[in-house]
């Protein structure tokens, strides 16, 4: 018999549908929709994950994102670097949305489909994105398939 112990399975799967995209009638918020499946749910829930463009500001600020871009960026061709650094912009609001759903998710949702409006979860989401920055960056990294250097 092994000793190893046999690490535990997330209570929750939770994939990205799609996102961002502008909130229509509120032009100053983008969203992601996320699959939300808990294990015990025979189903799963489409939930939406609103970021105001002030949030957002404030976590590329807290994070040193643009400046932490351009150094990751400059060793690639002039002509690439638009493209990539849009992406980059992309994965950190999916990133952040992902962030904000974890703390919902922590607080309790129910399995219905929902939205996480803006204006919720606004300073935890600023302490998780301080903490959690490195992980940002990472994923980001991982997602465009380069190397920080």
């Amino acid at each position: 018999m092994s000793s190893v112990p046999t690490p535990e399975l997330p209570q929750f799967r939770v994939t990205l549908f799609f996102g961002p995209e502008p909130v229509k009638a509120m032009p100053s918020r983008v969203y992601c929709v996320f699959n939300v499946k808990k294990r015990s749910w025979k189903g799963g829930v489409q939930i939406v994950v609103e970021l105001e463009e002030n949030q957002l500001a404030r976590a590329r600020q807290m994070i040193g994102f643009e400046g932490w871009l351009k150094k990751v960026l400059d060793g690639l061709p002039q002509g690439e670097r638009d493209d990539y650094q849009s992406r980059a912009h992309d994965l950190l609001v999916q990133g952040l949305c992902a962030l904000k759903l974890d703390l919902a998710i922590e607080v309790g949702i129910r399995q219905e489909n929902g939205c996480i409006a803006g204006d919720a979860l606004v300073k935890e989401l600023d302490q998780t994105v301080f903490d959690q920055r490195g992980r940002l960056r990472s994923q980001i990294l991982t997602e465009l398939d380069l190397a920080e250097g």
